[in-house]
């Protein structure tokens, strides 16, 4: 959250500004100035575009065409409410995320497999290779392992504190699936862990030491994702990856 308010702050806004500077809301097909967001278990948004035509739609059934058409009037004129702009100030389309992440692909391998043989030779790439599913996949995962951790661990519970305590927040795996957003707990287990399936994530889990009074879970479970990495097919560890040996001078 820290780095997007920063984002906010700095970056978009700086696009904002350039974008008001050049008139380039001045012409936006579409705009919709908001005008109230009602609160409550279920928002409305009330809007009017530059015809004087007002309108309104629940905040949840809104697309995101719809809300890329949403403004609302600053200090210095329109401005989008869509979180992420592109580099001319305009609302940034969901499907543009993969040429982001394609780009900054071929950047880290130009710099970490410059040598033309390596890059011929996907067991000796030091470069990561990420997409937005495997973002979505990575965080899935860590949650997955972390909550397991916690609920056999940290909290020192038996058998039957742990059957207690499912019944009342419900398992790791279920938490995850209403994270992610998935209509069917298959859908979690098959698809998006599909890599960690065979590796008996609870015998794994009882390997790994209890946490310190004032330690952070991510540094107590580097060990355990690194192990991950190293016995299913299809987990990255980045780490790892950067690790080069020095070389000795004699």
């Amino acid at each position: 959250m820290g780095d997007i308010e920063n984002y906010v702050e700095s970056s978009r806004a700086e696009a904002i500004r350039s974008a008001q500077a050049r008139g380039r809301y001045d012409g936006v097909p579409g705009m919709r100035l908001v005008t109230l967001v009602s609160r409550g278990p279920k928002p409305t948004v009330y809007w009017c575009d530059r015809q004087g035509v007002t309108g309104r739609i629940a905040l949840t059934e809104a697309t995101a065409d719809e809300r890329m058409s949403w403004y609302t009037e600053g200090p210095e004129g329109p401005e989008p409410l869509w979180l992420w702009l592109n580099e001319m100030g305009l609302p940034f389309q969901p499907h543009s995320w993969n040429n982001v992440f394609t780009a900054a692909n071929q950047r880290c391998r130009a710099v970490l497999d410059p040598e033309p043989e390596r890059r011929l030779d996907p067991h000796r790439s030091r470069a990561p290779y990420a997409t937005p599913h495997s973002c979505r996949h990575s965080f899935a995962l860590y949650m997955l392992v972390i909550l397991h951790h916690l609920m056999d661990q940290r909290f020192g519970l038996s058998p039957e504190e742990r059957r207690d305590y499912r019944l009342l927040y419900g398992d790791p795996w279920r938490m995850v699936q209403d994270l992610l957003g998935h209509a069917s707990l298959e859908t979690t287990r098959e698809r998006y862990l599909a890599p960690v399936a065979d590796l008996q994530l609870r015998s794994l889990l009882t390997t790994a030491p209890p946490f310190r009074d004032g330690e952070r879970p991510a540094q107590g479970m580097d060990e355990v994702f690194a192990r991950l990495a190293r016995e299913a097919e299809g987990i990255q560890d980045i780490d790892a990856k950067l690790q080069v040996t020095p070389r000795t001078t004699g």
